[in-house]
C-alpha cells in the first residue's frame, strides 16, 4: 500500500488545498488591484477636471486684467501659470494625481485646446502687451471675440472627462460588486471543498470506526479519490480485513494462549512442589521417593527408578522404584553404567526412546521385556557432576516436549543438590560427633582416668599392707581410697551435667548464670557474674561453645585453683569478649607449655576456641590467680 508520503504531487490533498487558495488569493488581488487602479484614475480625473475648469475662470480674469491695465508683469505671471496647467493636463502628474484619460477623443479635444492657446489666446494676450494702444485694443478686441470659443473647448474637454469618469466609476462600483460575489462564491465554494475534501472522508472515517467499535467487522470505506484519504481509506479497509481475520481465530488463539499458560502453570506448580519438598529434613531414600512419586505424576508414566551412581566401582543401584517388577529389580538392583540405557545417560546426558520397536534389534533392553513402550532417562547432577539417573517408563508411545526436557533437568539438579545436601549434613554429623567423642574422651582422661591411675596404685599399696598385716599402713590408705572415689564420683557427675547442657531459651546470660551457681553449689566457691552491651546475640552453636569453654574452666578452678572468689565478665558489643578470673594459686604458663598435653582441660578449651575461630589466652603467674579471655571479633559472628 502507498503511503502518502509516496503520493505524487499533484495527487497529494495539500496540493489541491494550496492550488485553490493561490487561484482565489489570485483572483481577489487582481480584483483589488484594479479596483485601485480605478480609483486612482478617477482621482486623478476629478484633479484634471478642477485644473481643466481653472483654466476658463483664468481665461476670464486675463482678459479682465488687460482691459484693466495691469502690469505686464502680472499678465505675464498669469500666463506662465496657465501654460503650466496645460503642461500638467498635457503630461500628467502621478504624485498628485492628477492626468487626463488615455482616450482618443480626449487627448484629440486637449490638443486642440492647446492649439487654439497657443495660436490665438496666448498670441492675443501677449499683444495686448504692447506699448502701442492702437495695437493693444486691437489686440484686446480680437482675445475678447476668440475667447468664447476657447472656453467652449474647454468646456467640451471638461464634459469628455466627467463622461470617461462616469464610466470609470461605472466599473469600480460594478468591480466592488463582484467582489462581494466574488468572496460569497470564494466563501461556498471553499465550504464544498472542505466537505468534499476533508469533512466528508472524515465523516465516513469515522462512521467506518463506530461501526467497527460496535463489532461491525464488515463495513467497508469507499475509496473514490487518490489523495491521503484514499490511502487512509485503504488502510482502513486493510485493518478492517486483518481485524476480522483476528476476530475469527481469537477463540482459537485464546484457547491455544490458555492451554500453553496451564501447560506453564503446572510446569511451575510442579517445580514449587518438587523443590518444596526436596527442601525438607528428609532422608535420602525418603527424598528418590517423594520426587519419584511427584515426577510420574506429572508426566503420568507407568513406570520408574532412581539410581544413584558409585563412582569408585563405577556401579548404578536403583535407590527406589515405581511400578516395576521384582524381577526386573533383582536383575538391575545393581548394574554397570554400560549396561543398559540408565547407565548409558550418566555419560551421554538424556536418553529418549520413543518406540522400542524402533531400537536396534539385536539388542535387549528389560524394559521393552517389562512391556513399556517408551522410556525417558535423566541425570542427577550435584555442582555440575552426575551423581545418578531418574528414569521413566511410559506403556504408551509417549513424546517428551522441549519444555518437559527443560523442567525434568531442572528436577534432576535439583535433586542431586538435596542428595548433596543431605550427605553433607550427614557428614557434619559424623564430624561434630567424632570431635565431640574426642573432647569427651579427652575430659575423661583428665579426670576419671587420673583418678583411677591413683585408685589403682592405692589397691596395690593395700594389697601388699594386707599381705604384710601392716593395719597402720592399711588404715592410711583407706581415706586416700575414699578421697579418690569420691573425687572420681564427682568427676563423673560435672562430666555428666557438661555434655548434657543444652540452650534451653537462647538466652547466653541466664545460661552463664546458672552455670555459676551450679559450681557455687559444688566447689563452694563465691561467683559474680557481669554482663555489658547490647550487641546482638551469637548463634545458639556459638553460644553453646560458649557455655562448654565457660564450664571447662570452671571445673580447671575446682580442682587446681584453691580460689575463693571467680568472676565471669560478658562484654557483648560489636565483638564478644568472656573473661573467667579467680584469686587462686595460679601457675607458671612456662612449665605448662613445657608439659604440652599433660593439661587436657586448657587444650580442650583452646581447640573449642578454634571451632568458634575465636582468640583464646590464658593469663597466670603462682600466687596471683588465673585469667582466661575468649576474643570472638565481629566477622566471625554468625546471625542468630
Amino acid at each position: 500500500m502507498t503511503m502518502p508520503s509516496k503520493l505524487p504531487i499533484r495527487k497529494r490533498l495539500t496540493f489541491r488545498i494550496l492550488l485553490a487558495t493561490v487561484t482565489g488569493l489570485g483572483l481577489t488581488l487582481l480584483a483589488i488591484a484594479y479596483t485601485l487602479l480605478l480609483s486612482w484614475e478617477l482621482e486623478g480625473g476629478g484633479a484634471a477636471i478642477n485644473e481643466a475648469g481653472s483654466l476658463r475662470m483664468r481665461s476670464y480674469r486675463l482678459a479682465l486684467e488687460m482691459q484693466q491695465g495691469q502690469a505686464a508683469s502680472t499678465i505675464e505671471k498669469e500666463l506662465v501659470q496657465f501654460n503650466q496647467i496645460l503642461s500638467e493636463l498635457h503630461t500628467g502628474d502621478p504624485k498628485r494625481p492628477l492626468f487626463l484619460p488615455l482616450t482618443t477623443h480626449i487627448r484629440e479635444q486637449m490638443r486642440r485646446v492647446q492649439d487654439d492657446w497657443k495660436q490665438h489666446i496666448e498670441v492675443n494676450a501677449r499683444a495686448a502687451l504692447n506699448q502701442d494702444n492702437v495695437v493693444r485694443q486691437q489686440a484686446l478686441a480680437t482675445y475678447a471675440k476668440e475667447l468664447p470659443a476657447f472656453v467652449d473647448k474647454i468646456n467640451n474637454l471638461v464634459s469628455l472627462v466627467e463622461i470617461e469618469l462616469a464610466e470609470k466609476t461605472t466599473w469600480l462600483r460594478l468591480c466592488q460588486t463582484a467582489l462581494v460575489f466574488l468572496a460569497l462564491a470564494a466563501s461556498v465554494a471553499l465550504l464544498y471543498l472542505l466537505y468534499l475534501w476533508i469533512l466528508g472522508p472524515v465523516s465516513r472515517i469515522q462512521s467506518g470506526i463506530a461501526s467497527m467499535s460496535n463489532d461491525d467487522l464488515n463495513v467497508r470505506l469507499p475509496i473514490e479519490t487518490e489523495d491521503e484519504f484514499g490511502v487512509l481509506a485503504q488502510a482502513y479497509n486493510t485493518m478492517a480485513d486483518h481485524v476480522r481475520s483476528v476476530h475469527r481465530t481469537l477463540e482459537e488463539r485464546v484457547a491455544e494462549k490458555t492451554a500453553k499458560l496451564t501447560a506453564q502453570n503446572h510446569e511451575v506448580s510442579t517445580l514449587y512442589d518438587v523443590a518444596g519438598f526436596l527442601a525438607g529434613p528428609h532422608a535420602i531414600e525418603e527424598l528418590c521417593r517423594g520426587f519419584l512419586c511427584r515426577i510420574m505424576q506429572r508426566m503420568e508414566a507407568d513406570g520408574g527408578t532412581v539410581r544413584i551412581l558409585d563412582l569408585g566401582n563405577n556401579n548404578l543401584h536403583i535407590t527406589v522404584h515405581e511400578g516395576i517388577s521384582e524381577k526386573m529389580v533383582e536383575q538391575e538392583h545393581c548394574i554397570k553404567t554400560e549396561d543398559c540405557l540408565c547407565g548409558a545417560a550418566t555419560h551421554q546426558g538424556i536418553i529418549l526412546v520413543k518406540d522400542f520397536r524402533q531400537m536396534d534389534p539385536l539388542k535387549h533392553y528389560r524394559c521393552q521385556d517389562e512391556g513399556f513402550f517408551s522410556l525417558a532417562v535423566f541425570q542427577i547432577l550435584a555442582r555440575d557432576e552426575v551423581i545418578g539417573s531418574f528414569s521413566l517408563h511410559f506403556s504408551k508411545e509417549r513424546e517428551v516436549s522441549s519444555e518437559e526436557r527443560r523442567l525434568l533437568e531442572t528436577l534432576g539438579k535439583n535433586l542431586g543438590a538435596a542428595i548433596e545436601n543431605q550427605r553433607l549434613i550427614a557428614r557434619e554429623k559424623e564430624f561434630a560427633v567424632s570431635q565431640e567423642r574426642n573432647l569427651l574422651a579427652q575430659g575423661l582422661h583428665d579426670s576419671i582416668a587420673q583418678g583411677l591411675n591413683f585408685l589403682n596404685l592405692q589397691v596395690q599399696m593395700l594389697e601388699d599392707s594386707l599381705k604384710r598385716q601392716d593395719m597402720e599402713e592399711i588404715r592410711d590408705i583407706m581415706p586416700l581410697l575414699r578421697a579418690g572415689v569420691q573425687e572420681s564420683y564427682e568427676d563423673v557427675r560435672e562430666l555428666l551435667l557438661n555434655f548434657r547442657t543444652r540452650m534451653r531459651d537462647s538466652n547466653l546470660e541466664s545460661e552463664i548464670r546458672n552455670v555459676v551457681t551450679k559450681f557455687e553449689r559444688q566447689a563452694g566457691v563465691h561467683g559474680e557474674v557481669q554482663v555489658n552491651g547490647t550487641g546482638a546475640p551469637l548463634a545458639p552453636e556459638q553460644q553453646l561453645q560458649v557455655l562448654f569453654i565457660l564450664q571447662e574452666a570452671l571445673s580447671n578452678v575446682r580442682k587446681h585453683a584453691q580460689a575463693k572468689l571467680v568472676k565471669v565478665m560478658v562484654d557483648n558489643q560489636r565483638d564478644f569478649l568472656l573473661t573467667v578470673s579467680d584469686d587462686g594459686l595460679g601457675f607458671d604458663m612456662h612449665s605448662v607449655h613445657q608439659k604440652g598435653d599433660g593439661h587436657v582441660g586448657l587444650r580442650i578449651m583452646q581447640e573449642r576456641a578454634e571451632r568458634l575461630s575465636a582468640q583464646f589466652r590464658i593469663d597466670s603467674k603462682p600466687g596471683k590467680g588465673t585469667s582466661i579471655a575468649l576474643h570472638l571479633l565481629r566477622q566471625e559472628r554468625l546471625v542468630a
